[in-house]
């Protein structure tokens, strides 16, 4: 991969977030994007709000979000 090629304008945003790990997984064929704050998430509750995304709790603590539609919705083309 050519590393001239990545757009590393999120940086700010994931030193933002209140969690010293993330792991993504990205599922180019359903383009989902899962973000999971804590592994394994062990989530007991799912909502899915009016952005569209899908937040997952442990009980009141969040442990991950599911993005569906993910490239469609951030525009990005797929990688070279």
């Amino acid at each position: 991969m050519d590393t001239s090629s990545i757009d590393l304008t999120f940086v700010p945003e994931l030193l933002r977030l209140p969690y010293s790990q993330v792991w993504s997984d990205y599922d180019e064929g359903a383009d989902v994007l899962y973000l999971s704050f804590e592994k394994p998430q062990c989530a007991n509750d799912s909502v899915m709000e009016e952005d569209g995304n899908i937040y997952h709790y442990r009980d009141s603590r969040l442990v991950g979000i599911t993005l569906p539609n993910a490239r469609t919705r951030f525009q990005q083309s797929p990688p070279q």
